[in-house]
């Protein structure tokens, strides 16, 4: 048996041979890892799978495979990481077609060649710079470089998300292999296309539970020719809150509004990046900290650099951390209660908690939801060891999951792509 179905997977796609111990999938071993080189190569390889009965998972760096639940099996990995070509970019016109095993980093730094960037700064992109000699300096960069693929399966951002918006606001166009083998595409080549139905915000977060996703497009914006960053340790979490209120409410366009704090009761620092022209970024920038500084009630300081912890995850790459949101008015509740240390997004309402690996994870994580859902968020257990998340409810209350059900029963009736990572065993 194990013969013949190796046998029938090279017949797909050459580059195939049995699991190693370091192919498993948040805990699960594996038993094969085929290596397609293109989107044919994915749908042969999916169409042998369907044959076979496989449950398959895709993969590029894996930084994320331990996101969301483990599968409940695993027979196939389809490593999409040889996928990694900028197949267009038409600069001119803003917008880049890519294989989805291209690592972010590296199309990040392919673009700044062009002095344009992909508006994604999530873990392992580029978090500011500038472009000297062809080369990208004077950035963090966080991570070792989740994928293209992996970016829109976990619709991982930033803090430029609060001024461009997330993955599903800046893919335009996907190609995606469905269970079957079937090659579907949606959207297009150009930000004004509206044909078709939008599938790329339903891939956006999936988790690779509907399809392999092997090409992206996305539209691009102009990198900066000069960035400041602006913090301010304010000493509570209501200054805090009025600080991040007082910059919404301003008219200085910040690119992105972030806070960092460490546990409940610590001091809150706000972080605020504005991007412009060099001659003008001066003033724009001491504008920002005397805003900051009077509504937090303490003194502001701006940089040519971003803060250290700016863009980086709260907690180690295995967790455990949730993904909490909150309306405006909840901010302050959360900065001042919520457990563990808090990073994110404050001007979008979407923080990353990390918590605590031991037995109080379940308790915080309670927590956390009760927060949110006063304030009309929600708190997910975004990843954690595998062992810690048996037995807890990762994702919460979820008003849509009969409807998500209906389309992973329409995406992959037999239940073979990563099955079991989503919500509700999706």
């Amino acid at each position: 048996m194990v013969t013949s179905t190796l046998g029938g997977l090279r017949a797909a796609c050459g580059d195939v041979a049995e699991a190693t111990v370091d192919d498993t999938v948040d805990g699960v071993p594996a038993r094969w890892v085929a290596w397609p080189g293109s989107t044919e190569e994915v749908s042969a390889v999916l169409r042998a799978a369907a044959r076979l009965g496989l449950r398959v998972v895709a993969r590029g760096t894996g930084t994320r495979l331990n996101w969301g639940l483990p599968p409940t099996d695993v027979d196939l990995i389809v490593n999409i990481s040889r996928m990694d070509a900028v197949l267009a970019h038409v600069a001119g016109d803003l917008v880049v077609t890519v294989q989805a095993g291209l690592r972010m980093i590296d199309l990040q730094n392919a673009l700044a060649l062009h002095r344009q960037r992909l508006a994604l700064d999530s873990a392992g992109t580029l978090i500011g710079g500038t472009v000297v000699g062809g080369a990208v300096v004077g950035g963090a960069v966080g991570g070792v470089g989740g994928t293209v693929g992996g970016t829109i399966a976990t619709a991982a951002s930033g803090p430029l998300r609060y001024r461009y918006g997330s993955v599903r606001d800046l893919l335009i166009g996907i190609t995606v292999v469905l269970a079957d083998g079937t090659v579907t595409r949606s959207g297009g080549t150009v930000v004004k296309n509206v044909a078709g139905y939008d599938l790329g915000k339903l891939y956006t977060g999936s988790l690779g539970t509907l399809g392999v996703i092997t090409e992206a497009v996305f539209r691009l914006h102009p990198l900066p020719e000069a960035s400041r960053w602006i913090t301010v340790p304010a000493p509570d979490a209501e200054r805090a809150a009025a600080a991040i209120a007082a910059v919404r409410a301003s008219q200085h366009e910040p690119v992105a509004l972030d806070v960092d704090r460490g546990a409940p009761g610590d001091r809150v620092t706000v972080g605020v990046a504005v991007e412009g022209v060099t001659g003008g970024i001066g003033a724009r920038a001491e504008a920002v900290a005397d805003l900051l500084g009077a509504a937090a009630g303490a003194l502001a300081t701006v940089t040519e650099q971003p803060p250290g912890w700016w863009g980086r995850p709260p907690h180690p790459p295995q967790g455990p951390a949730a993904t909490v949101s909150c309306e405006p008015t909840g901010l302050a509740e959360l900065l001042a209660t919520a457990p563990g240390v808090l990073r994110g997004s404050a001007g979008a309402g979407v923080l990353t908690a990390g918590l605590d690996d031991g037995d109080r994870l379940g308790a915080q994580l309670a927590q956390l939801r009760r927060i949110a859902t006063r304030n009309g968020g929600s708190a997910v257990l975004r990843c954690a060891p595998s062992h810690r998340k048996a037995g807890l409810d990762v994702w919460g209350p979820v008003p849509a999951l009969a409807l998500m059900r209906r389309l992973k029963d329409q995406f992959d009736p037999e239940h073979r792509l990563a099955p079991g990572r989503f919500v509700g065993g999706i």
